[in-house]
């Protein structure tokens, strides 16, 4: 989608055997859009060589030789002061422990910390994705280093955790560039719902007929997660409850997975008395079989199929929809229509029996499984289309249509 056209980032690397993923994540961001300055620190160049980065940032990299901070191929000879002004964005990938000292205390000793402490604080953001050892990283004196950043107005893209190379296990791996990647590009999308919670249902059900088998539908959760994704992009701290997909959390979303509707129903409900938004996407199953057997429904020969009994299951989005908390405009409702024909009178009438003040319809076989769609926004004024898109530039459409209706001055 190249969410990252026109955005120049400088991207620092400081010592740490994280600096492989570097590479990587430079290439990553390139492919999003962005151009890439490298700036690293001596220490980093014991890990990966200045060629490297050059070849895949295509800009000659300031390195090891610019440690005093002024360099004569600039014209002024302060790269400090000129790749901060131009840059949109520093990110120090990896950041070490050390580094982070040089941060607080406003240590300018190379040009990576230089250009830190000289960048304009309230135009270039600083990001920072900490690696280091998990003694060191769970150490106070680490812990309160992150505060005093965050206080100073950094943004701290956290850690992973597992197999590290001195052996151990635990936090304080980089995170992967794909996850970093995800971050730098979240944290440029417009915090429309900042300080809300949102909630948002995915994926299909499943009721089992038997241990083996059981009713599902084709619904993948695409939409879903990336709405849930869009949402957090957006500021929000997201719930996802999510029915059997095969699909990644998206990154800073909390995930729940269930099964059943009737699973998908308590989770929601749960969740529902304390969200501010709530997104059924979820393509839930009408009907469960009434008995559940215990063992696997075999023929016996007869050539008759055994005979099933079906029973209602719950309307999710209608039940959350006539709540306290949705009729008393505290929870705004958001339901999606997949129908397989007459969109616009089916998602017309549902919006109506739903109750609900915005409804989404799609044509179904035309989107399930897909990474693009295109969708119809429903409400008491009549029908909005939204052409054919990837369904996270649907989700962030999606969105801000939602944060407009809560707060109708904030721009969409």
């Amino acid at each position: 989608m190249n969410d990252l056209l026109g955005k120049h980032i400088v991207l620092g690397l400081s010592g740490g055997i994280a600096c492989y993923k570097a590479a990587e994540l430079c290439r990553a961001l390139i492919k999003e859009g962005a151009t890439v300055q490298v700036v690293m620190t001596a220490a980093a160049e014991q890990f990966i060589t200045p060629v490297t980065m050059q070849a895949l940032s295509n800009r000659p990299v300031y390195g090891s030789h610019n440690a005093s901070g002024f360099d004569a191929r600039e014209a002024n000879g302060m790269p400090h002061i000129n790749l901060s002004r131009e840059a949109d964005a520093i990110l120090v990938a990896p950041c070490s422990a050390d580094f982070m000292v040089k941060l607080v205390h406003g240590g300018a000793d190379d040009l990576l910390s230089l250009m830190c402490l000289a960048r304009p604080v309230d135009k270039v953001p600083l990001l920072l994705a900490p690696a280091m050892n998990r003694e060191m990283w769970a150490h106070p004196a680490t812990q309160r280093n992150m505060a005093q950043l965050s206080a100073d107005g950094a943004t701290i893209l956290g850690v992973g955790s597992g197999f590290q190379a001195c052996g151990e296990t635990g936090d304080g791996r980089m995170l992967e560039p794909a996850e970093l990647l995800q971050d730098v590009v979240a944290f440029f999308q417009p915090k429309l719902l900042a300080g809300r919670r949102v909630l948002v249902t995915a994926g299909p059900t499943f009721e089992a007929l038997d241990p083996i088998r059981g009713i599902t539908n084709h619904s993948s959760g695409k939409m879903g997660f990336a709405i849930a994704r869009a949402a957090q992009e957006a500021g929000a701290q997201v719930t996802l409850v999510a029915g059997p997909v095969h699909l990644p959390t998206p990154r800073g979303v909390q995930r729940i997975d269930v099964k059943s509707a009737q699973q998908m129903l308590e989770a929601t409900m749960r969740e529902a008395d304390r969200a501010d938004v709530f997104v059924a996407t979820a393509a839930v199953a009408d009907w469960r079989p009434a008995t559940h057997s215990e063992q696997k429904i075999k023929k016996d020969g007869s050539g008759q199929p055994p005979v099933l009994h079906f029973t209602e299951n719950p309307d999710i989005l209608h039940t959350v929809a006539q709540g306290e908390r949705a009729r008393a405009g505290q929870l705004f409702c958001v339901g999606f229509a997949a129908e397989s024909h007459d969109l616009v009178n089916n998602a017309q009438a549902k919006r109506a029996r739903k109750g609900i003040p915005l409804l989404v319809g799609n044509i179904g076989p035309l989107t399930f499984g897909q990474d693009d769609n295109e969708m119809l926004l429903v409400d008491e004024h009549g029908v909005q289309p939204l052409p054919r898109a990837s369904k996270l530039a649907l989700a962030r459409q999606l969105v801000a249509e939602i944060a407009r209706r809560q707060h109708p001055t904030t721009s969409s």
